[in-house]
């Protein structure tokens, strides 16, 4: 893995409550859990788009050779 310098300025307090949180032995380390965890969100909101367009695009109240998938959903209230 290619490494590169990062010199920056950033909130006291803000960097503060983040070494508190931060279970890693350097800033080094916090910087790039903060950036993993920036790209995982990125992720799951890219996922999260990706199925409310499926959803939009097939109704769960569409039926196919599977059936109903809301009724499956309301079947285990009603036994």
């Amino acid at each position: 893995m290619a490494r590169v310098r990062v010199s920056t300025t950033v909130d006291r307090d803000l960097l503060a409550r983040a070494r508190q949180l931060h279970v890693g032995p350097t800033d080094a380390s916090l910087l790039e859990a903060a950036l993993e965890a920036l790209l995982r969100e990125h992720r799951e909101a890219e996922i999260d788009r990706q199925y409310a367009r499926g959803y939009a695009e097939q109704p769960i109240q569409t039926h196919d050779e599977w059936g109903d998938v809301e009724a499956f959903l309301d079947a285990p209230g009603k036994l």
